[in-house]
């Protein structure tokens, strides 16, 4: 594995820029091109004229092959790596390739630490519960991924399905349960010790969205995209009118959320109520993702491609709740995911370019 910083302190100066409306040109000579073996990135010019950023990059370093999913410390990281003494898998299709499987990585000592190997399988998407007892990941080979749940200090897992789901068709934290689409139908529970059970209330609906926020169930249907709410404690269904929604991302504290919406070819990321009041948009672009809070609610990060003037531009920004201002951090940038380390002041975004996953770890002043 290659760990570099390949933009030294000296140079972030060049990465900032601070934007109010993430759709502002850049003439070319406020840009600037720094060099490395076998790669050229190009970084934003800072302005004199423009306010000061929201946040500034002390440091980025690069991790190559390895995708970065979650934080367990602030010197440690859950990662999917290529796990060559498995041997490559024995799928004709995937022959060429080592199965993946699950690390504890260790940022200062580079010390990796084994959670979960399978032979012929790769081990990937794995997030920890809101406790870190618990960690949700996926198994995949060929075809649709499945669910497992791994306790972190016996690493013994279950998978999420039963006769009364099938199986699980999505899957995500709700604290430290799951809960996701069922392919059964309707949308089911999993505690960490393993009882899966359906969630009453929604057996007959075909779901696509599901997730919790207190004691309320947001969802919507392949029929009707349309965000709805389920009140677990009144029984009552409502509609928050927010038409065409893919994902919604709580805070931290739940008593707001990101939501992001598809509206023809533009994809829109807002920040809500968890009534869908107070609506405020942060940006638009032809595709939006890797949306994450940082854990004091003040910063949100978000991958964002957007066509200006007729070209294409992409990047990672961060968004400054209290401001109102997007500042971007990283060029170039897409299909990421992200997360903010336990004090908000680290970030790492991974990135799959067709055929390996590669992460990177910004550090904020």
């Amino acid at each position: 594995m290659k760990n570099s910083k390949f933009i030294s302190s000296i140079l972030v100066a060049a990465l900032i820029l601070t934007f109010t409306g993430c759709g502002k040109s850049e003439d070319n000579n406020s840009k600037v091109t720094i060099k490395e073996p076998g790669k050229s990135i190009t970084v934003i010019d800072n302005d004199t004229k423009a306010e000061t950023p929201a946040v500034t990059v002390d440091k980025i370093d690069r991790y190559e092959n390895i995708n970065i999913s979650d934080w367990l410390d602030k010197e440690t990281v859950i990662v999917s790596k290529d796990n060559e003494s498995l041997g490559k898998m024995s799928l004709a299709e995937l022959s060429d390739s080592y199965p993946k499987s699950l690390y504890l990585y260790n940022l200062t000592t580079k010390e990796y630490k084994l959670i979960k190997e399978q032979k012929d399988t790769n081990l990937s998407s794995a997030v920890l519960s809101a406790d870190k007892k618990h960690l949700l990941f996926t198994e995949f080979t060929l075809g649709d991924p499945a669910f497992y749940v791994l306790d972190m200090d016996t690493l013994k897992t279950f998978g999420l399905q039963n006769e009364s789901i099938a199986g699980a068709m999505s899957a995500k934290w709700a604290d430290n349960e799951v809960i996701g689409a069922a392919y059964i139908g309707g949308a089911y529970t999993a505690t960490t010790s393993g009882d899966i059970s359906v969630l009453k209330g929604l057996e007959e609906e075909s779901l696509v969205l599901v997730d919790r926020i207190k004691d309320k169930i947001y969802y919507n249907t392949n029929s009707d995209e349309t965000l709805k709410v389920y009140d677990t404690a009144t029984k009552e269904k409502s509609s928050l009118e927010l038409k065409s929604v893919s994902d919604i991302i709580p805070s931290p504290d739940k008593n707001q959320m990101l939501v992001l919406q598809y509206n023809g070819s533009k994809q829109s990321l807002l920040l809500t109520g968890i009534d869908g009041n107070n609506q405020k948009a942060i940006a638009e672009g032809t595709e939006l993702g890797g949306v994450s809070w940082s854990p004091d609610q003040r910063l949100i990060a978000y991958n964002l491609q957007a066509d200006v003037n007729g070209s294409s531009t992409k990047g990672l920004y961060i968004y400054d709740v209290l401001t109102g201002t997007s500042t971007q951090i990283a060029v170039d940038t897409e299909n990421a995911i992200t997360a903010f380390g336990p004090t908000g002041k680290e970030l790492f975004f991974s990135e799959y370019n067709g055929t390996q996953w590669n992460s990177s770890i910004i550090y904020l002043k």
